[in-house]
């Protein structure tokens, strides 16, 4: 190689260095630089930290039970008792809608204030959830969890899904709900009704139906009577029944069977619509097969309807005065048990065939809804709770409870190895002797 070459060589990596120390100046750190990064970081810290702050997240607790508490098989009542006294009470404030304690896997969630507190059947606290930033709207109980909605600034559409037994986290949402609504709940499905809309959740809190008036549409006609006020609505396995007054039929209520869960939960599937020619028909029963609905006008009566939409019964009852009363949308005071689906009409229980829903008998010493035990209807009266023979309606004998001057409605609820009475705003529970 000649000398030339060799120097030119020899000249490029000096060339090189020096174009890159062109291109990538040493940095500086003066004051004003070690200021600016330090404004900087101030800014990112409070934007971090106010996101923390309000976060949702940030205002609820949930306390697990702790393992030695948990009980996946807890035991359970399965014998009549031959008497029973109090064991313990928990506040327990009902939202609207709801007309009896909510229990899965043998502890009952009662609500005061801020707090859900399930308590098992010795009156130990197992766990608790506190939401200090919103109000409860609804409460209920599918696939061994509780679930609970609540108002936000997306309405009543924050809802939370805990394991009952272990206390833990199983699942959440939020979307745009109304500000105002009642549950609706079977073994299968759990969500919210409104005059405007309803919604259905699965077990991982997936909507699998949205019907009504829907905010924020993504996509036009999807629902088919938005400009409808809804009235009562019932959910059993695989339907979901309606009622509902349209403007066009101001003297008739319509009856709109759906499947509970259509192909695009943003698009009902209706299988069958039925005119009511009262307006003030309300649901008070839904079977696998049937539903049955109550019709004030003139002498009331009950109807039942299968989903062909043929009349299967109809039977002349009185007047009740939680439809009169009532705001809207109706939620009836219902039980289903193994033998009968039930309603409390405010001052009688009426039982209904499980495949007709035809009204089978009524017990007019009834204070509220009962449970069924070791085949028998267990049903709350002024003097106690009677056991009642379901077959024949006729009461075999009364369990006398102290009741220590309450004298308003009772339901009640089967919690492990107690019975609950919900009695106003208190959950008691009474164990056996």
């Amino acid at each position: 190689m000649s000398s030339e070459a060799q120097e030119n060589s020899s000249a490029q990596p000096e060339k090189k260095a020096a174009k890159a120390s062109q291109k990538a100046p040493i940095l500086r750190s003066s004051k004003a630089d070690w200021t600016a990064v330090g404004v900087i970081s101030a800014v990112c810290a409070i934007a971090v930290g106010g996101a923390f702050v309000t976060a949702p997240i940030h205002k609820a607790e949930l306390t697990p039970a702790v393992e030695s508490s948990v009980d996946t098989d807890p035991d359970t009542l399965s014998s009549i008792p031959s008497a029973l006294s109090k064991s313990f009470s928990l506040p327990n404030t009902l939202v609207p809608g709801q007309t009896r304690a909510v229990s899965s896997k043998g502890l009952v969630v009662a609500h005061e204030g801020d707090t859900l507190t399930a308590t098992n059947s010795a009156g130990d606290t197992v766990w608790t959830y506190q939401r200090r930033d919103a109000d409860l709207c609804s409460l209920g109980t599918a696939w061994n969890k509780i679930v609970a909605s609540y108002h936000t600034n997306v309405g009543c559409g924050d809802v939370v899904a805990i394991d009952a037994a272990t206390g833990e986290y199983s699942d959440t949402r939020s979307a745009r709900s109304s500000d105002e609504v009642v549950p609706i709940s079977s073994n299968d499905r759990v969500g919210t009704v409104s005059t405007e809309r309803i919604e259905l959740w699965r077990s991982d809190l997936v909507r699998t139906v949205e019907y009504g008036d829907v905010d924020a549409k993504q996509e036009p006609n999807m629902q088919p009577h938005e400009d409808c006020a809804i009235s009562s609505a019932l959910t059993r396995t695989e339907t979901l029944a309606v009622t509902e007054s349209c403007p066009d039929s101001p003297t008739s209520t319509w009856l709109r069977i759906q499947e509970a869960t259509p192909e695009d939960s943003r698009k009902p599937e209706i299988t069958k619509e039925i005119e009511i020619t009262d307006p003030g028909a309300r649901l008070v029963a839904v079977g696998q097969e049937a539903a049955a609905v109550y019709l004030p006008t003139g002498t009331p009566r009950i109807v039942s309807y299968n989903f062909d939409g043929e009349q299967l019964s109809t039977t002349d009852v009185e007047p009740s005065q939680a439809i009169i009363d009532s705001a809207s949308p109706f939620a009836p005071a219902i039980a289903d048990l193994p033998h009968h689906m039930t309603w409390f009409d405010g001052e009688r229980l009426y039982l209904f065939t499980p495949t007709e829903l035809k009204v089978d008998h009524v017990l007019n010493n009834a204070v509220g809804t009962g449970i069924a035990l070791d085949e028998r209807l267990l049903v709350p009266t002024e003097e106690g709770i009677d056991v009642v023979n379901w077959s024949s309606g006729q009461t075999e004998r009364t369990i006398p409870v102290d009741r220590e001057g309450y004298t308003g409605p009772i339901s009640l609820t089967l919690s492990g190895t107690v019975i609950i009475e919900q009695r106003g705003d208190t959950a008691v529970a009474l164990k056996a002797d």
